[in-house]
């Protein structure tokens, strides 16, 4: 019997105007990391985490004024720990962090999270820049 890591609620960061019921799947280019397509389709159960995200991928977004999107997901599928994340910090998930091969349905959308101000985007923009430059910026695909 399958057991899910933690009931939510769960949220995506993304820079993607979407509506209820769309859904978010894998298949898509890193916003990190563009030329790596993805096998999995990630969230997390903390908003502001997500909200880092979206504001990472609008800040990433290249030729385009990218608005930062935190939506609500529920997974249609089982999920797993995300290991780009877990256990490379601190043990454990402590960003409860989690990927899916399979597709997130959009139940919701938040305005709501702790927004970075300039200067912690600056400071994201440049830990960016060090860690795509060296091995630790390897993606778990």
């Amino acid at each position: 019997m399958f057991r899910p890591l933690e009931e939510g609620p769960f949220f995506h960061g993304t820079v993607a105007d979407l509506k209820v019921g769309d859904l978010l799947t894998a298949g898509h280019r890193s916003n990190y990391r563009p030329e790596i397509v993805m096998n999995h389709v990630y969230f997390t159960a903390l908003a502001d985490g997500a909200g880092l995200a979206a504001e990472i991928a609008a800040d990433l977004a290249e030729g385009c004024a990218a608005t930062p999107r935190v939506y609500v997901v529920e997974p249609t599928g089982v999920f797993e720990d995300d290991p780009n994340v877990t256990n490379k910090k601190f043990p454990g998930n402590p960003t409860r962090s989690y990927r899916s091969s399979d597709s997130l349905r959009i139940v919701g959308e938040i305005t709501e999270w702790t927004r970075l101000t300039p200067e912690q985007l600056q400071t994201w923009r440049e830990r960016l820049s060090v860690l795509l430059l060296s091995e630790r910026g390897e993606i778990i695909n």
